[in-house]
């Protein structure tokens, strides 16, 4: 257990880590901004939310399945981790709406808003994956 932690906190390792989660989420940015854009002004789905869900979910697909295999190096069963996974998002979806929706009838710009959320998506999504999807040592 003491050596997991340390290799979990190890220094060299958190930057790493910190590095590949950062390109592979920037990788899924890019794929819920196309995918966002396809659905949106190619097909002309209008719907915001019949956009962003299918947007969202390829992208957290995308990040997760990397950071798994390349950032954590995870050999964990799998099922477990997508469950935490969808519970963190089950949790950050509603707030970030909520805290938008706040922000939207403060007067703030509707980009600026989307990038808070993404920042604030990044930063808490990594330290959730790294603490606690997976944070045990694979088998």
């Amino acid at each position: 257990m003491k050596n997991a932690l340390k290799s979990l906190l190890s220094k060299d390792n958190a930057v790493l880590q910190a590095v590949k989660f950062t390109l592979f989420s920037l990788s899924a940015g890019i794929i819920q901004a196309v995918s966002f854009a396809l659905l949106h002004d190619v097909l002309g789905i209008e719907d915001y939310w019949l956009c962003h869900i299918p947007s969202l979910v390829l992208s957290v697909i995308w990040n997760f399945t990397f950071n798994r295999k390349y950032t954590f190096k995870s050999d964990r069963p799998i099922g477990r981790q997508m469950l935490l996974v969808a519970l963190y998002y089950a949790v950050f979806v509603p707030a970030s709406a909520w805290w938008g929706t706040l922000l939207e009838k403060a007067g703030v710009h509707d980009w600026l808003i989307e990038i808070i959320n993404m920042l604030v998506n990044f930063v808490t999504e990594f330290l959730f994956q790294k603490f606690v999807v997976f944070r045990e040592p694979n088998k």
